[in-house]
C-alpha cells in the first residue's frame, strides 16, 4: 500500500478548475518535487495533501484512509500527527524564542519537552540560537527553525511550500542538505517549488499545468 494516493482529484472554485482529475502516488521514503507556473494548482495541491482543504471530487488516501471524506477534526489530527509543514513565510510567533516556537508544535501534539526541542534545534545547527526571537534570526536561520519545528513530532511526511523561496544561495544549500539527510533517514518529502535547482535534487518531479499533471520526470542522476 502506498503512503499517499491521489486519485482522480479535482478542485473547483466556481468556473475555475484549480485541479482537474489529478492522479499522484507517493511511496514511503520518496522525495517528490511538485512544480508548475503560477496558477497551475501547486498551492491547491499542497493544501489538500496537508489536510488544509478538501477536493471537490476524487480520493486522497493517506495510509489507506480516504482523508477527503473525513471531518475537519479528523483532518486536524492528521495534520498534527502525520504531516510536518514548512512554509515559505515561516509563520513563527514573533514574541516567542526559537525553542519556544518549536515547543508550541509539541504542545498541540502531546507535551512540550524543552530538551527535545533543543535537540531538534541542534539537528539543524541552531542550538546556540535557541533563546533568540525571530527578529534576531536571519531568514535562513528562521527557515531552519521551521524545519526543526516540522520534525519535532516525527511526522510521516514533510510537506514544504517554497522552502527556499526567501533564502540566499548559501542558506538554500543548507536547507537542501537537511532535506537530503532526512531522506537518507527514511523521511518522505514532498516539496512544492518553482525553482528547478530545488526540484533537481528530488527523486522525481511532478509538473502541473492548468490543474493537470503535464509530466513526471525521474532524476536520472539519483543515487549516483
Amino acid at each position: 500500500m502506498s503512503l499517499l494516493e491521489i486519485k482522480n482529484v479535482s478542485k473547483i472554485y466556481g468556473d475555475l478548475k484549480a485541479l482537474d482529475n489529478v492522479n499522484i502516488t507517493v511511496e514511503k521514503g520518496d522525495w517528490v518535487a511538485i512544480m508548475g507556473p503560477s496558477g497551475s494548482g501547486k498551492s491547491t495541491m499542497m493544501n489538500i495533501i496537508g489536510c488544509m482543504d478538501k477536493p471537490t471530487s476524487g480520493e486522497v488516501l493517506l495510509d489507506g484512509v480516504d482523508i477527503s471524506k473525513q471531518s475537519n477534526k479528523y483532518l486536524t489530527e492528521v495534520r498534527r500527527d502525520k504531516i510536518g509543514l514548512i512554509f515559505q513565510q515561516f509563520h513563527m510567533v514573533n514574541y516567542l524564542t526559537a525553542v519556544e516556537n518549536i515547543m508550541v508544535s509539541q504542545y498541540y501534539h502531546s507535551l512540550p519537552d524543552e530538551e527535545e526541542a533543543l535537540e531538534a534545534l541542534g539537528r539543524v545547527g541552531l542550538r546556540e540560537r535557541a533563546r533568540h526571537l525571530p527578529s534576531q534570526l536571519s531568514g535562513g536561520e528562521q527557515q531552519r527553525v521551521c524545519v526543526a519545528r516540522a520534525l519535532i513530532n516525527h511526522p510521516e511526511i514533510i510537506l514544504a511550500d517554497e522552502p527556499t523561496g526567501n533564502l540566499d544561495e548559501a542558506n538554500e544549500n543548507i536547507v537542501l542538505d537537511l532535506f537530503a539527510q532526512l531522506h537518507r533517514e527514511g523521511t518522505t518529502l514532498i516539496v512544492v517549488t518553482h525553482d528547478p535547482e530545488v526540484a533537481d535534487v528530488a527523486q522525481r518531479t511532478i509538473v502541473l499545468e492548468h490543474g493537470r499533471v503535464a509530466r513526471e520526470v525521474h532524476n536520472a542522476s539519483w543515487g549516483k
